[in-house]
């Protein structure tokens, strides 16, 4: 199984048969990348996920990919039908609580401390769970106590409800890690690797903060958590689970 990260939130799943494309809103090159130029063309099946509306992890362009492949599955959060980015016959749209199975693709939606979902996905024995906008955004900074002391259990109340959900441990998780929070904005990724243990730690949502995003990896090592340190748009890497 490989997986390339795309761009931001973005990410693609390459396994037997099946490629699985999440978040997309820009492809790893300007005017073309590892989308276009690899993955649309793939054989066997190809889904596409949204875990919500927000523009750095939805854009309409994704629908347009259906006239060259026809037999694309579309599963997006609910809120993206609610704000009329699409209609209901464009793709299969999931809440919170939701699940979509086709036997090749399993996939539930859990909660998300913004708008929209987060997505476990089962696929040939592997379990990767993909954040969407899941985080502690406190925005200590800006935030007042009361409202850093919400923030902090809105989510870990989220991650309760996700490690009493999974069947099993997450072999594999993106997860926001954005340093423009300020102070402490690595908190939520510690919470979430320290109360789910996932065996491979991927940050995501840094838009070109390389550095950033990738500062978390000595915490995850600290934790028995193998962490992929992303350095380039359109990077590719090989799971083995």
């Amino acid at each position: 199984m490989k997986l390339y990260y795309i761009y931001h939130s973005g990410f693609a799943i390459e396994a037997d048969g099946v490629t699985v494309i999440i978040d997309y809103y820009r492809d790893s090159q300007d005017g073309g990348g590892i989308v276009h130029d690899r993955l649309l063309g793939n054989p066997g099946s190809l889904y596409v996920l949204a875990t919500h509306f927000h523009p750095d992890h939805f854009d309409r362009q994704v629908l347009a990919w259906r006239e060259a492949r026809p037999d694309i599955c579309y599963l997006f959060s609910k809120d993206i039908l609610r704000h009329r980015r699409a209609t209901a016959s464009e793709a299969v749209y999931l809440k919170k609580g939701d699940t979509y199975d086709d036997g090749r693709l399993h996939v539930k939606a859990f909660g998300s401390t913004d708008v929209g979902v987060s997505f476990l996905i089962g696929l040939q024995g592997a379990l990767l769970f993909h954040a969407g906008d899941l985080n502690n955004w406190h925005w200590r900074a800006e935030s007042t106590p009361q409202e850093a002391r919400k923030a902090e259990g809105d989510f870990l109340a989220e991650i309760r409800q996700l490690r009493e959900g999974v069947p099993g441990r997450i072999d594999v998780a993106m997860f926001p890690v954005d340093s423009r929070m300020g102070d402490g904005y690595m908190c939520g990724a510690r919470q979430f690797i320290e109360q789910l243990q996932p065996r491979v730690f991927v940050p995501m949502h840094f838009d070109q903060d390389y550095q950033g995003g990738n500062a978390i990896g000595s915490f995850a090592a600290e934790h028995g958590c193998r962490f992929l340190p992303v350095t380039r748009r359109g990077e590719c890497f090989d799971i083995n689970i």
